[in-house]
């Protein structure tokens, strides 16, 4: 099967696992970042096929909607095993899958550009305006508040503190969301991020002021 049959079909795919995710990692969280991998690769002329690929797959990967890291992965390299991704490719796509996660700010760094340009464009989606977003209603499927001053931000988390110890969306930011423009890999990746950074930045200021001033 050539690469952009390989593409399409693993988009129907995608689309029928995650179309109906209430989590924020939902079918259009993943045409962004792979959109976003998509620009970023051609301005850091990264390999294009390995980006979208991998970018496509990234969620169907993640602990968070299956039972395990390693049923997980072993869903991806399933479905590119099917479709007949060449053996290199499929390391390089399950490399760049099972690092690019934030878990806590425990992962090692980015080696390939690849992997650095995935990273780059799913970190991008969670943060700014849709980020913002993406965090309440990830949140809200957790069953977590809005915000609560007795519970403090995390400073330091191990891989399942982060994934079940209990916080708040608010936290979030905190804990995740305003280390990542530290974090971008490529040069495009680091201009994106400013921006999105100061709109959470803005957020947080109008958040804290009504709620100071609704809950004295």
């Amino acid at each position: 099967m050539d690469k952009e049959k390989i593409i399409e079909r693993t988009k129907e795919y995608v689309y029928s696992e995650l179309h109906n995710e209430g989590s924020g990692h939902d079918w259009y969280h993943i045409v962004r970042v792979t959109n976003l991998a998509k620009t970023i690769a051609s301005k850091e002329r990264a390999d294009l096929y390995i980006c979208e690929l991998a970018a496509l797959l990234h969620d169907i990967a993640d602990e968070k909607l299956n039972s395990s890291e390693s049923e997980a992965l072993q869903k991806v390299r399933h479905w590119i095993n099917s479709v007949g991704v060449d053996r290199t490719t499929a390391q390089q796509v399950i490399s760049i899958i099972s690092t690019m996660s934030f878990k806590g700010g425990n992962q090692p760094e980015m080696t390939t550009l690849e992997e650095k340009v995935v990273q780059d464009a799913d970190r991008l989606d969670a943060i700014g305006a849709i980020g913002i977003a993406r965090t309440f209603a990830y949140a809200g499927s957790k069953g977590d508040l809005i915000y609560d001053p007795a519970l403090k931000p995390r400073e330091t988390m191990t891989k399942e503190q982060y994934r079940n110890g209990k916080s708040t969306a608010i936290n979030h930011f905190y804990e995740k969301l305003l280390k990542l423009k530290e974090t971008m890999n490529t040069t495009y990746g680091k201009q994106l991020a400013e921006e999105r950074h100061r709109i959470m930045e803005r957020y947080l200021q109008d958040f804290f002021n009504e709620w100071e001033n609704d809950c004295p």
